[in-house]
């Protein structure tokens, strides 16, 4: 499957080829969306392929869904699901508490839903994506199309008296158009540099009239899988406290699993 890959796709390809080691036969999986998340749909494919894994996988994407069903992965919805063993997937930030901001790809709304209907929730990343705290990256706030512009504006006055350091809000593009959810909504991207209290200014967002969901995921995530360009990966389990390291053999060529390679 995998002959060559840069530093940064080697960290997401370990990160993801450790977090198929909580997925069982008779699962319902969550699957996340993003370019880690990607690796782990094409890991489990693999596995259904050739070791025989039977799992149901929900997407929390049309992105996602697209990328399972190529791989042979059986979908189904998730009130077909009804509840899941785990979910699996990406993040663009996170912190000592495993406190997330995620929504880079625009797919936060199901994503929350899909990692809170679930036993445990894994996110996989490479190191880049650790940070001691919130911010760095654009917060997504997905928000209905009615009256948008008043809901910017509760946002930006909101943003005043909130412990941040930036107060910026734009809309998400896609190239000339404005960026639309696979639910039909709007995005705004909030450039806050810092964030000191995520749990009260993801209260406080979802508090304000034309707000869907936020993209802060507070006490959601149970594991961090961190991938690095080496194969080294480090995971991090907060319900257990635990911290241990795996390392994946890099070949000094810089292929991956000589075993895998075609």
């Amino acid at each position: 499957m995998i002959t060559k890959l840069s530093p940064i796709d080697t960290a997401k390809f370990v990160a993801a080829k450790q977090a198929t080691s909580y997925v069982q036969s008779g699962m319902k999986v969550g699957l996340g969306t993003g370019s880690t998340a990607a690796w782990l749909v094409q890991c489990l494919g693999e596995m259904v392929r050739d070791q025989g894994l039977r799992i149901k996988g929900v997407p929390t994407s049309n992105r996602t869904a697209e990328l399972a069903r190529d791989a042979g992965i059986e979908i189904i919805s998730l009130d077909e699901a009804k509840w899941l063993d785990l979910t699996i997937d990406g993040t663009d930030e996170y912190d000592s508490n495993l406190s997330l901001i995620k929504g880079g790809g625009g797919a936060h709304l199901r994503e929350k839903i899909v990692a809170t209907a679930s036993d445990k929730m894994i996110v996989i990343a490479d190191a880049s994506k650790q940070v001691a705290t919130l911010g760095a990256f654009p917060l997504p706030v997905e928000v209905l199309g009615f009256g948008m512009q008043t809901t910017q504006n509760l946002i930006a006055e909101m943003l005043i008296s909130a412990d941040v350091l930036g107060h910026e809000i734009t809309q998400r593009m896609q190239g000339e158009a404005p960026y639309v959810s696979d639910e039909g909504n709007f995005i705004l991207d909030l450039h806050l540099k810092r964030i000191g209290n995520p749990r009260q200014l993801s209260l406080d967002l979802n508090q304000i009239p034309g707000v869907v969901e936020n993209g802060l995921f507070i006490d959601v995530c149970d594991i961090v899988i961190t991938g690095h360009g080496n194969g080294r990966v480090e995971l991090r389990d907060i319900i257990n406290d635990t911290h241990d390291t795996v390392q994946f053999d890099v070949q000094d060529d810089g292929n991956l699993f000589a075993d895998m390679a075609e």
